[in-house]
């Protein structure tokens, strides 16, 4: 995953031009960050303080858990960013329960390649997954990720399963404009890292009212080369048509396009913002919508002045998150760990 092995993972050159061919989302720098990233959560440190956390849900030896007891999971994998379901997979096994994975058709190769790798190692893998591409048959529960519909349809089908159902979020920052040129640069991998595509990524800003959004665009130079990715400036162009035929103000560099306004997921090419007077009223907006925000981004000398509900995450780090930060902030390790009582 973190390409140490010469030839294979994130250093697998065919492996990277295979899923972009796929889906031209998957750059094949995005896809080699994603996989490093994901590698960056094996190492056994970072295993061992997942491990310290998870407490009684941690099972020591996943491979000898019993026929008896494990249980066949039904995963049902998004495809928004490389590898995003990789998680789920890695939980199900170190739960010691079997997987039955229907991948996402927009990342239909990655997963599939990094289990029959880690199969190669340890054939008992292998043996606990199981790759679907139609209906989900013969499972005992389900882990989803999907749109809002989608999820009330997986929660009405599989009604009689236990099921962790988790629906589509997205990232937002608060800047209190004591933000360095260097912790604004960092914000760009929240903007730009996956095109803006991931749950994490910073869609909607909360700014002073004083702040000179200017800032942004001279930090965010560096990002400058992906407005030449042709899916990318499409939805530069398109939204910049709308919005003007529309008469709406917007700020823009050829790479992005800023707006002013009150809505949360901003479209690919384009980022939401707005201006505050007093930073409580934006505590208080944010703990209101806390369902549909994945993380909040800050610097990391600004935090809220009281839990809101919401994961908060240093300037930079939103597409980072350490193996024990779950998505919709739901335990995956703890609700599998659950099947294994209902068993018992």
């Amino acid at each position: 995953m973190r390409g140490e092995v010469a030839g294979a993972g994130s250093d697998d050159a065919e492996l990277l031009r295979r899923a972009e061919v796929g889906n031209a989302w998957f750059t094949q720098g995005n896809v080699r960050t994603a996989m490093q990233s994901l590698g960056e959560g094996l190492r056994p440190e970072v295993l061992g303080e997942w491990r310290r956390r998870q407490g009684g849900a941690w099972v020591e030896d996943p491979l000898s858990v019993g026929a008896e007891r494990r249980k066949r999971v039904g995963l049902v994998l998004a495809g928004n960013l490389a590898m995003v379901g990789w998680h789920d997979v890695l939980c199900v096994l170190m739960a010691g329960h079997e997987a039955v994975v229907k991948c996402s058709r927009d990342d239909a190769v990655l997963i599939p390649a990094a289990v029959a790798y880690w199969g190669s190692l340890l054939p008992e893998v292998r043996e606990r997954v199981t790759w679907v591409e139609e209906r989900l048959l013969a499972i005992d529960a389900l882990v989803a990720t999907g749109s809002g519909n989608t999820t009330r349809h997986f929660d009405y089908y599989f009604r009689h399963l236990p099921r962790l159902l988790r629906g589509s979020r997205t990232g937002v920052a608060v800047l209190d404009g004591q933000e360095t040129d260097e912790e604004l640069r960092a914000l760009g991998q929240d903007v730009f890292l996956h095109f803006g595509l991931g749950c994490r990524s910073a869609t909607k800003l909360f700014v002073p009212e004083d702040f000179d959004v200017q800032r942004l665009f001279a930090a965010w130079m560096d990002w400058a080369p992906m407005a030449a990715h042709n899916k990318y400036a499409n939805n530069v162009d398109y939204h910049r048509a709308v919005w003007l035929l529309n008469g709406e103000s917007l700020l823009e560099n050829g790479l992005l396009l800023l707006k002013e306004d009150a809505g949360w997921v901003s479209p690919v090419g384009s980022v939401f913002y707005a201006r505050y007077a007093e930073v409580d009223a934006v505590w208080e907006t944010i703990a209101e919508a806390a369902s549909g925000i994945q993380c909040l981004l800050m610097r990391a000398g600004n935090r809220p002045p009281r839990p809101l509900g919401v994961a908060v995450v240093d300037l930079g780090q939103g597409q980072f998150p350490q193996p024990w930060d779950y998505a919709d902030g739901a335990d995956t390790l703890e609700f599998l760990h659950g099947l294994h009582l209902a068993h018992a």
